[in-house]
Formats: structure tokens, sequence, C-alpha cells
């Protein structure tokens, strides 16, 4: 298993190693020693989910406020997509910028979204299953997003909006100059 800092260092990439033959294929896909080992701090997954889009569905940008602020390690089953995420605290050298990286149930990357994140990812493939685990649970007063299509943020998608599919919700999120709840940097949200 290989852990890569993304531009962004708290973003990890991850990619497992796949034995394969003529039977199919074994991959250890997650790891929590060698997981805490590279990060250098706890987490602890408690839910692990999966959803099924088929293509040009947008999911995101979407995050939790504390105390149910959620770190997300994601991956791709089959399909691809593009996944995302947006660093939103405020502070951060790095604030309003973003990482990007293909997933896909052939190179099993893996990429690790910290708590501070806003996170998103569209279906590139016909079909897409995508799983991830989280360390909190999901709680509806402190979901919270940021609009996917912010000029400021200045995401490529590698889609035409015209074949985009979202949902009500995130259709109507706001721009990220608009958003008042946010993370601040330097604060940690895993004490």
């Amino acid at each position: 298993m290989t852990f890569t800092r993304s531009a962004i260092p708290d973003v990890i990439i991850i990619e497992p190693k796949v034995h394969g033959d003529e039977r199919g294929y074994f991959v250890e896909t997650f790891r929590h020693d060698k997981f805490e080992n590279f990060l250098g701090y706890k987490v602890n997954f408690c839910q692990d989910n999966e959803s099924r889009s088929h293509h040009g569905v947008l999911r995101g940008l979407h995050y939790q406020l504390a105390p149910y602020a959620q770190s997300k390690l994601v991956r791709v089953i089959d399909g691809r997509v593009l996944d995302v995420a947006v660093d939103i605290r405020v502070g951060s050298p790095t604030f309003g910028k973003y990482v990007s990286v293909e997933l896909n149930g052939k190179n099993k990357k893996q990429m690790f979204v910290p708590r501070g994140f806003a996170h998103g990812f569209v279906v590139l493939s016909e079909t897409c299953t995508f799983t991830y685990k989280v360390d909190n649970y999901y709680a509806p007063e402190c979901d919270r997003g940021i609009s996917f299509n912010d000029s400021n943020l200045g995401i490529d998608w590698q889609i035409t909006s015209e074949l985009l599919h979202l949902s009500v919700k995130d259709t109507k999120q706001p721009k990220l100059e608009d958003t008042l709840d946010l993370f601040e940097y330097g604060r940690n949200y895993y004490a």
C-alpha cells in the first residue's frame, strides 16, 4: 500500500497493491496501523457507505460541521469517478483550492479527505459503485455544502453541465465566499 500526499498535503492518495492471476485478484483496501502511521494522528472509522450512480451524476460538494465533522476514505468498486476535495479551512494557505483524482475499479486508488474539506464526485463511466468510510455519523443539523460550479473554485468536472445530474439540494448550495459555516485552519477537529 502506497500513501502519497497530494498538492494539498492533508489530502492523501492511497494505492493498494493488487495481487492478480487467472482466478481474479485480491486487494487489501484498508489497514488501520499503516494508515494511522502515515497520517500521524488517529482516525476511527465508524460507518461504511455505498452509492450506485449513473453517468453524469454529481454528488457534492458536501461536508459536516463540528461536532459531527467527518473524514472520508473514498474508493470506487466498479466504474470511474472524478473525486474532488476542497480546502474550506479559513486561514489555510490552500483555502479554496482543490485536489481532484480519478478513482476507478481498475486502478483501485483511494482518497482520504480529512475534516475541514468539502467533498464531491462526478461519475465518468456508464455506472459506478462508490464506497467510503466515515469517522463520524451523519447529523442532518450539521450537514452543509458548497456550490459545485462556484467559479472561484474553478473545478473542471470533465463533463459538460448539460450532462450533469444533481439533487435539488446540490443545485442550491452557496458559493464558498457566501458560506459562513466553515472550519478554522490549525484547529484540531479530531479531539
